[in-house]
């Protein structure tokens, strides 16, 4: 399984995440190869986009519903495992953040934190969707609210949250 099988599932997630907007509840993803999907499940061919186009290697995507990250998405996935059958997992989140030059300033109570961050001028919204495989591979896209034409990716783009995700898939 390629990296780029990992990459565009994500990507997908994320277009599927963004038609409902902004301001959703965390959601978890399994992913597992189309090709295994199909052969147990052909009726779902229809639901693809040419189902003979998708590479040898594709990626789909399994809304867990359900999940109900709150807002300890962590502790929620701590609690997971994924059966053999899933190849690996993702997440889409929305979080806030301030630039690097506020840091200093926040509060050290998590609380007052929080409220400082979402009342801060400089505050940013953004969407991310974080996958990783049982091969080890991880990836991350992201969007800002501010800049929804573009989509930030970068394999380490958060490390924290893809190896908690790892964890999931060795549990």
């Amino acid at each position: 399984m390629s990296d780029d099988a990992l990459i565009a599932a994500l990507m997908e997630i994320e277009r599927h995440v963004g038609h409902g907007g902004w301001d959703q509840p965390a959601r978890l993803f399994a992913l597992v190869p189309t090709a295994e999907l199909l052969a147990a499940e052909p009726s779902l061919a229809e639901q693809l986009a040419r189902p003979e186009a998708q590479p040898d290697d594709a990626l789909s995507s399994i809304e867990q519903e359900g999940f109900n990250g709150g807002s300890e998405v962590m502790d929620a996935l701590a609690g997971i495992g994924w059966p053999a059958s899933v190849f690996g997992c993702a997440v889409a989140l929305e979080r806030l953040f301030v630039p690097p030059h506020v840091e200093d300033d926040l509060p050290e109570d998590p609380a007052e934190a929080e409220t400082f961050v979402a009342h801060h001028p400089e505050r940013q919204d953004v969407r991310v969707v974080v996958g990783v495989t049982r091969t080890g591979a991880q990836y991350g896209v992201a969007r800002l609210k501010t800049r929804p034409e573009e989509l930030l990716a970068a394999q380490d783009l958060v490390p924290g949250l893809a190896e908690v995700l790892s964890r999931t898939l060795t549990a």
